[in-house]
């Protein structure tokens, strides 16, 4: 239980879920805009669930690996969880896809991703002393401008490949 509340969970926890929440629901964005098509979207996520969630561990774990002050037990606790939450809330962007329309799964995995942004800005505010509103409102406005740029790059690949 020790793992889950060092400083490198919690690195792997913030990092993982929050670029598995990002780059994913860029990506559906992305491609819903340019394609229309659920094999498309899904196979996304799942590559996004597995081989992003690999490289970002990695990439964080030699990037922690770097820092000299950095213990081992630091490193591999921002490793695992990196992966962990990377995929997790990556893959969880595939069950309203699974189970709606993909216009109305898009729109609903928009809104499942600026909640988890909310709430992990929420707790990140609080612990740093800071006004959650502001942090949360820089946060989200990010998120939003990443679904703003993918939907408009989807759509011109849609338009000059397609």
């Amino acid at each position: 239980m020790e793992f889950f509340r060092s400083d490198g969970a919690r690195t792997g926890l913030f990092f993982g879920a929050t670029s598995g929440v990002i780059t994913t629901i860029g990506l559906i964005v992305g491609l819903n805009s340019g394609t229309k098509s659920v094999i498309a979207v899904l196979g996304g996520i799942l590559v996004i669930a597995v081989a992003d969630a690999m490289s970002d561990a990695l990439g964080i774990h030699l990037a922690e690996e770097a820092d000299p002050n950095t213990t081992h037990g630091h490193v591999w606790s921002a490793t695992i969880m990196t992966f962990l939450t990377k995929f997790v809330f990556s893959i969880s962007f595939a069950v309203p896809l699974l189970l709606l329309p993909l216009a109305t799964a898009v729109l609903v995995s928009v809104i499942w991703a600026m909640m988890v942004i909310v709430v992990l800005s929420y707790f990140l505010a609080r612990s740093q002393g800071e006004s959650p509103l502001a942090i949360i409102a820089e946060h989200v406005g990010i998120a939003m401008l990443v679904v703003i740029f993918s939907h408009y790059i989807g759509v011109w690949v849609g338009m000059t490949f397609g």
